[in-house]
């Protein structure tokens, strides 16, 4: 497609710049819209809904881990080895407490 851009007015021009500039800003939503269109109609061509397959996939959740070790004065605070060390669990290894001594 050529546009013979020097034949049309100052008032055509800024109108083809108008949407050409509408249409560069929504190109992105077009292109997933039609990758969502897709893949809506491959689910539904294996009998399911898109929302049903999705759906199942957040579905999915990671149970919270065990704790592996209890504050020996308050054995409600507990830790399960990940991240950050409580202030409690740094005050007992500094008083000469060992991990086998705070395990679960």
């Amino acid at each position: 497609m050529k546009i013979d851009l020097e034949s049309l007015s100052l008032k055509e021009l800024k109108s083809l710049q108008s949407q050409v500039g509408d249409m560069v800003a929504t190109y992105e939503q077009r292109k997933k819209q039609e990758a969502l269109s897709a893949l809506e109609e491959k689910a539904k061509a294996l009998g399911y809904s898109l929302n049903e397959l999705v759906g199942m996939a957040a579905a999915r959740k990671r149970k919270p881990a065990k704790a592996k070790y209890a504050n020996p004065a308050n054995k409600s605070e507990t830790w399960t080895g990940r991240g950050r060390k409580p202030r409690w669990f740094e005050a007992a290894l500094k008083s000469g407490k060992s991990l086998e001594d705070m395990a679960i």
